[in-house]
């Protein structure tokens, strides 16, 4: 069945619906092989950097906001976010779109928050500095990104965080690919934590996801592809991380 004409519905909910069709319309998801920059071969590959219309910025704008809602309905130890920070370069529409869904769904929760972010370069001419949108400084800052692998984004926004002022309350991906970190010897058998484990571990950060690799799964068994389930099975077998 072409992609272009699948409709996920049933047990998943409404706003992951949305985004999962969203994304096999768009061919943001697709399944086949594809090489990771670790080396992996990958059964599947998400591209964030194709919402690139008005309907696909919706579409997950509107799944982050939902995700975040959720987040942050199980987690009501944590603080409302003062800045939605979202790292350069996939990050900065997803901070902004999604921050404005936040506020269309709850104007007076989310009508005060800022949205922050990154320059990869500092700039030394205007207003200068390395960050572009509201202070950090004494904020409680939610992240939102694409999709975690290494972790080494994640801490270098921790560190722009820190040392900008403000302090980070979370993490919220769109994909958990929930697999272990890779190692110079991939192929090991070893069990490893993922990328998110690890950050929960090293700063006690709680995370969140739109969807997860489970989700995927359930998605292919939902359009009966036997075929594309079973390798992202046999993928999860081999990689699957241990937290």
């Amino acid at each position: 069945m072409p992609q272009d004409s699948m409709n996920v519905g049933g047990s998943v909910p409404a706003f992951k619906s949305s985004f999962l069709n969203s994304c096999l319309s768009a061919n943001i998801l697709t399944f086949g092989t594809y090489t990771l920059k670790s080396g992996r071969k990958s059964p599947y590959f998400f591209n964030a950097g194709s919402f690139h219309s008005g309907n696909l910025l919706s579409a997950i704008a509107s799944a982050y906001a939902h995700t975040i809602i959720n987040f942050l309905s199980s987690n009501p130890e944590l603080p409302q976010p003062d800045t939605i920070f979202g790292p350069a370069y996939k990050g900065i529409p997803l901070a902004c779109s999604t921050l404005l869904e936040l506020q269309r769904i709850d104007p007076v929760r989310w009508g005060k928050v800022e949205y922050s972010f990154n320059r990869k370069e500092k700039k030394d001419h205007g207003e200068g500095g390395g960050l572009v949108g509201g202070s950090l400084q004494g904020a409680n800052v939610l992240v939102i990104d694409d999709v975690i692998t290494a972790g080494t984004a994640m801490r270098e926004t921790i560190e722009i965080v820190n040392r900008e002022g403000g302090k980070v309350v979370g993490f919220v991906v769109a994909v958990d690919r929930m697999e272990k970190m890779p190692s110079t010897t991939d192929d090991d058998g070893l069990p490893r934590p993922s990328a998110m484990g690890q950050i929960r571990k090293e700063h006690g950060l709680p995370t969140a996801s739109i969807v997860t690799l489970d989700d995927l799964i359930e998605l292919l068994r939902m359009k009966g592809d036997e075929t594309d389930m079973e390798r992202l099975k046999d993928y999860r077998r081999r990689y699957l991380a241990s937290d």
